[in-house]
């Protein structure tokens, strides 16, 4: 595994994105568990994209544009789903009251931020055309044990998005308890947050092959 790899990597990672995000998000609203949870969301949403690139269907989405627009506009509409859900306070990210903590409702929203986290993941197109892209350079596909070599450097890859969203998630969820203590900070982070999600919709809609 070279160096160029691994900086090149955590270049990549470390880069705001929409899972970037949507790590600070959980955060900021519900704390460091929840930031983890959103992080190994994101970390999961990414195993599709790699199985996709080493089984050659990276190929297919690039090729074809009806394919390439499904999945984007997926992708859009679920951004914006996100963005909706911010601004209302409602979804995996609402706001978290200690009394709600305690509540039965606190029991089901781990999975429904490592499934919001996976989906932000999974209904990207331009992260499958990037490991399409980006795997070959450190692997010689016509050598033996080529495929193996791939599956590594994607583990790699996997560890440190989770690592560098975990960090990210940490940091903002040690800013929460001065957030919540204000209600129009609160107020305004959130449509923030909403804004952002709304515009990185807008920004996949553009987007090109």
């Amino acid at each position: 595994m070279s160096i160029e790899f691994l900086v090149t990597t955590l270049i990549v990672v470390a880069l705001p994105g929409t899972g970037v995000i949507y790590t600070l998000a959980a955060g900021l609203t519900r704390g460091a568990r929840a930031a983890t949870l959103a992080a190994f969301g994101c970390t999961l949403g990414i195993v599709p994209h790699v199985a996709a690139s080493i089984a050659g269907l990276a190929a297919l989405l690039h090729a074809s544009a009806l394919a390439f627009q499904v999945l984007k506009y997926l992708g859009v509409a679920y951004l914006f789903y996100m963005a909706w859900q911010m601004w209302r306070d409602t979804g995996a990210l609402s706001v978290e009251t200690a009394d709600e903590a305690a509540g039965d409702a606190a029991s089901q929203r781990p999975l429904r931020i490592v499934a919001a986290g996976v989906l932000i993941n999974l209904l990207n197109p331009k992260l499958t055309l990037f490991f399409f892209a980006f795997m070959p350079q450190f692997v010689d596909p016509a050598a033996a044990g080529a495929t193996v070599e791939m599956l590594a450097l994607a583990g790699v890859f996997m560890a440190l998005t989770f690592v560098v969203f975990v960090v990210y998630g940490l940091l903002a969820a040690q800013a929460r308890d001065k957030v919540l203590t204000r209600p129009k900070v609160v107020r305004w982070t959130k449509r923030g947050f909403a804004s952002v999600f709304g515009a990185m919709g807008l920004k996949l809609a553009l987007a090109e092959r």
